[in-house]
């Protein structure tokens, strides 16, 4: 699926309507360059959610953990130097648990990944730097809306 956003705004509601779709155990990876929109979209999948933490880029602390109507885990692997790092974090606990995890910079990892992952890929738009264009892959629940 491809979408297109105009503003982060827009990335936002994109991200509520993929929130509102999502159950316990789903894992997204978030792929795209700094500042294609990673953070943005999981603000909107957290308001979805019903999370009322303020959401950040987990770069520094590598996981943030959110409570709302189940858990998010928000993973942040740009500093690991791949997937033995990601092996050694003890993530699986949540990556095959009750909540939804949300992980930047995923094409790091990706074998660490269940094959069911959703990936999103987010990039800047030609001629406009606050539009994105969005496709998502191996999504399982059918059309989004």
């Amino acid at each position: 699926m491809k979408f297109h956003s105009s503003s982060a705004e827009e990335t936002i509601a994109l991200g509520k309507k993929i929130g509102s779709q999502l159950k316990a155990g789903d894992v997204l990876a978030l792929q795209g360059s700094l500042a294609a929109g990673k953070t943005t979209i999981t603000k909107g999948i957290a308001l979805a959610l019903e999370i009322k933490d303020t959401i950040t880029s987990p770069t520094f602390c590598l996981i943030s953990e959110y409570e709302g109507k189940m858990p998010l885990y928000h993973f942040d692997v740009y500093r690991l130097q791949g997937s033995d790092d990601f092996a050694n974090l003890g993530a699986e606990d949540m990556i095959y648990g009750k909540g939804v995890c949300l992980i930047e910079w995923s094409e790091k990892i990706m074998d660490e990944l269940p094959k069911k992952t959703i990936i999103v890929r987010l990039s800047v738009a030609d001629g406009d730097p606050n539009a994105r264009d969005i496709f998502i892959e191996n999504w399982p629940y059918g059309e989004i809306k």
